[in-house]
């Protein structure tokens, strides 16, 4: 006579930590709790100050965890804490799914759980490892991207495959768009590789790309650059860190563009029409749609342009 399967086994209802922070987290953990799994703890980014009055504001997953009534635990750092790592041993899990948390985990965490820690990656690894790999695969061009469990080891994004699942990037395609796509995806993959525990193989190095963390700086638009790849620029920096150019000291966003045949030999960043169009590195030239000063709502460039003046022959920095 067989006795019951083993606790953690595939197909189980199995007790975990979930550890994320961001949007992208989200639809995993709802998917987890709503599977009925147990969420013994949820881990993410402390509060931080936001907006005008600098008030601390708490993530998007803390926010959701706390709805959910899960226990939620907010460490600035993990690595040096011994006091976390005997905590989070103590959890005595079948596994934990990480999704965009923020921080590494020392190998004292990764080894804890009796299946491993599990990471919800949004890139088809090796390609993008790291921090921003939907910005990163439309701004290179990329057709296609997608969502990758892995089961974790000590190095950034590194660890061997246990799903993959690709998703076409199509033309205009947008970093909100891809976002949502690839996030509610991730949270269907997350549920099977918990289920069925397929096996894992080691990624390849060949083709390991990586994908740095953005700042406010990479949004500057480098008017050098030819017309496609400041289109490209413009989709996968929304809605941060944002594309910005800067006239008469002031920084202005660029929220909307498309690439357009030129016909001019002006030096890149010049207007070259009222449209406005600015003519680009490569000969070609980028079309401004919508735009937004410091402080005002975004506009059509047609309604900007009333009360903000680029005329034909100015050289944007």
């Amino acid at each position: 006579m067989s006795g019951a399967a083993p606790r953690g086994a595939p197909g189980q209802r199995l007790r975990l930590a979930f550890l994320g922070s961001p949007d992208f987290a989200v639809p995993a953990l709802r998917a987890l709790h709503a599977a009925g799994h147990e969420v013994a703890a949820v881990y993410c980014q402390p509060p931080r100050p936001a907006g005008r009055g600098k008030h601390e504001a708490r993530c998007p997953i803390h926010r959701v965890a706390a709805d959910l009534g899960l226990t939620v635990r907010t460490p600035a750092r993990l690595r040096r804490d011994a006091a976390e790592h005997a905590f989070f041993a103590a959890l005595d899990l079948d596994a934990a799914v990480v999704a965009a948390y923020g921080l590494l985990l020392p190998p004292a965490m990764l080894d804890a759980p009796r299946r491993g820690c599990l990471n919800l990656h949004a890139s088809l690894l090796p390609r993008w490892r790291g921090a921003a790999p939907i910005h990163a695969a439309i701004l290179a061009g990329d057709t296609e991207t997608g969502v990758t469990i892995m089961r974790m080891d000590e190095g950034l994004d590194t660890g061997p495959i246990l799903l993959a699942r690709a998703v076409p990037i199509g033309p205009r395609a947008t970093t909100p768009e891809l976002h949502d796509a690839l996030a509610a995806l991730g949270a269907d993959m997350v549920l099977e590789a918990l289920a069925a525990d397929p096996p894992a193989r080691p990624q390849p190095e060949e083709g390991a790309t990586f994908a740095p963390k953005l700042s406010k700086a990479d949004g500057k638009l480098d008017w050098t650059r030819g017309a496609a790849f400041l289109d490209r620029a413009v989709r996968a920096c929304e809605p941060w860190p944002g594309t910005f150019f800067e006239h008469d000291g002031t920084a202005i966003r660029v929220l909307e563009a498309e690439p357009v045949a030129a016909g001019s030999d002006a030096p890149p960043g010049t207007v070259l029409d009222a449209l406005p169009t600015v003519a680009c590195g490569d000969g070609g030239a980028l079309r401004l749609l919508r735009l937004q000063r410091p402080g005002r709502a975004p506009m059509a460039a047609e309604e900007f342009l009333r009360g903000y003046a680029l005329p034909p022959g100015t050289v944007l920095g």
